[in-house]
């Protein structure tokens, strides 16, 4: 973005107070994370694949799970897009850069560490305690027993989104120096259908180089996939902060994109394969083409009506959500080594599906709370996390 991109920016009044709509929705976008990953150990499509898979399974998770997936992580970029905007008007590219490395870059480089050791470590117990292992257990145990296998290639794990996150402010201020003006101007008249239609066009070639569902980026070598789909994502949350009115503009066609996406959806879960392998098998190109298209839409559509019924319903202030909204970042970092470490010893108990979920959700929210409250809250970790209070 250029100085003229910029002086388009300064224009806009300063947002005196918190967008609580916003605030909610990426609150929820990170809770529902933990339900989702709570919900894959009894996932049948990722059951070979998933280290605490257990016995009790249910296609009834992978059709809900799947759909949430498409969108969730999407949304939220378009949001971390959307407040990089607000922060290069308020404090300027220096200012957004720092604000970024404080709350993004340092978190990553803290916790990643420690949530490797959180999650290896029970794994390790698991391996020696659990008698009905998963498969991943399985294999564990027998790399264990072969000397010389290569251990595996290192991972961002679950804090894959901030790994993305700091490359995609990175290319915010390198690009601000492009004259992105004409580009700007086109896409500020494209009409809301023009979008709708368009705009998941430019997604299907990094989903055509993927595996279906789309998998998280959690390699440490860069994925150039994540760049040309959630980057996509991203950038149109930084352009959103620029469009008078954006989010309005759809407000009728909310209702019509969810039952377009839930059939979208039907013809998806028909395509995509019901199990998953550490090599996922490849698809036809036709249906490839398909199953990406399918995902493309769905990502857009069901953003969008996020956004509006957000801006509509959840628009609102009040101490438990002002409390949800800080504490779900916390929730979200420590929530995976949490999960595995209860969902382990689960795996022998003959409890129903229900009941291991629900003990799993239960205990992990509690403990993810009341360690907000009494270690981070007003410690230095939630200052680097939400701002001082």
């Amino acid at each position: 973005m250029n100085s003229t991109a910029e002086s388009r920016l300064q224009e806009l009044p300063v947002l005196n107070t918190r967008l609580h709509y916003m605030d909610n929705l990426r609150a929820l976008a990170m809770l529902a994370g933990v339900f989702f990953h709570g919900a894959l150990a009894y996932s049948p499509m990722l059951h070979n694949v998933w280290p605490s898979a257990d016995t009790q399974q249910s296609p009834i998770v992978d059709v809900i799970v799947w759909f949430t997936h498409l969108f969730r992580m999407p949304l939220f970029f378009i949001i971390a897009g959307f407040f990089v905007a607000y922060l290069v008007q308020k404090r300027g590219m220096a200012g957004m850069l720092k604000n970024r490395a404080l709350r993004i870059l340092l978190p990553l480089i803290i916790f990643l560490p420690l949530c490797m050791w959180a999650v290896i470590a029970p794994l390790l117990s698991a391996v020696a305690s659990v008698q009905v292992k998963s498969p991943v257990l399985a294999m564990v145990a027998m790399a264990m027993a072969t000397p010389g296998t290569p251990p595996p290639p290192p991972t961002t794990m679950h804090l894959w989104f901030l790994y993305n996150l700091v490359f995609f402010c990175l290319f915010t201020w390198v690009l601000h120096y492009v004259n992105w003006q004409w580009l700007r101007a086109y896409f500020n008249r494209v009409t809301p259908l023009t979008f709708l239609v368009i705009f998941p066009l430019l997604l299907v070639p990094a989903l055509l180089s993927v595996a279906a569902p789309l998998p998280a980026p959690d390699s440490f070598l860069p994925q150039l996939w994540s760049f040309g789909f959630f980057g996509l994502f991203f950038a149109l949350g930084y352009w959103v902060f620029g469009v008078d009115n954006f989010i309005e503009r759809f407000k009728a066609y909310g209702f019509i994109l969810l039952i377009m996406s839930v059939g979208l959806y039907v013809l998806f879960y028909w395509l995509i394969p019901k199990h998953i392998s550490i090599a996922p098998p490849s698809l036809v190109f036709w249906k490839k083409l398909i199953v990406s298209s399918c995902e493309a839409y769905i990502s857009v559509w069901m953003s969008v009506v996020c956004l509006v019924w957000g801006k509509i319903y959840l628009n609102i202030h009040n101490r438990f959500m002002r409390f949800m909204s800080d504490s779900s970042y916390w929730i979200y970092i420590i929530h995976l080594p949490l999960i595995f470490a209860l969902q382990y010893p689960m795996m022998d108990k003959y409890w129903s599906l229900l009941a291991k979920y629900s003990a799993t959700m239960t205990v992990t929210l509690a403990v993810g709370v009341l360690s907000y409250v009494l270690l981070v809250r007003w410690t230095p970790i939630g200052w680097m996390l939400n701002g001082r209070r």
